[in-house]
């Protein structure tokens, strides 16, 4: 039997691209279970987002052409972000916009694909921004910091779903 090895990525630049992130991370659980955590209000809003900003609202629809919004707690008052579900193919692929509301005009294309190999998830996000200013304002802002505590935030919390299946 052969074995798929992933290289686990942190959030990187796309190679070639100056618009484009990618960022790759393996769980030990079904996709089914990944993708639950992925779409749930009750369990984006405990790995989404900084540990440091509490979410004080996580609002999901997740349908095409239905809608998510998350709200922030910060020193400065709150923080939205937003987007538009374009894609749901359930469990293995969603795409979205996602914008930081504060910054109109500057929505980002998002995509997700899961992938399960021997009761393993291999979730890969890619973020197209429609400038190179965008991803360079998103990483010079801890974009890429913050992705990466996310990711492993969410890791942490399917980790925990899969114990108690």
């Amino acid at each position: 039997m052969a074995t798929t090895t992933v290289a686990e990525l942190g959030p990187m630049q796309a190679p070639g691209s100056d618009r484009e992130i990618v960022a790759v991370r393996v769980f030990d659980a079904p996709r089914e279970l990944v993708w639950e955590a992925c779409t749930r209000p009750e369990h984006v809003r405990r790995w989404y987002g900084p540990a440091s900003m509490p979410m004080t609202s996580c609002e999901i629809d997740a349908r095409v052409g239905g809608r998510f919004r998350y709200v922030f707690s910060t020193p400065n008052g709150e923080m939205a972000f937003s987007g538009e579900y374009l894609e749901l193919d359930r469990p293995s692929r969603v795409v979205n916009t996602w914008l930081f509301e504060p910054m109109p005009g500057t929505d980002t294309v998002e995509s997700a694909t899961l992938e399960e190999h021997e009761g393993r998830t291999v979730l890969t996000v890619r973020a197209t921004f429609q400038r190179p200013e965008h991803l360079q304002g998103w990483a010079e802002s801890g974009g890429y910091a913050g992705m990466a505590e996310a990711q492993e935030r969410l890791r942490t919390l399917v980790h925990e779903l899969a114990r108690a299946a």
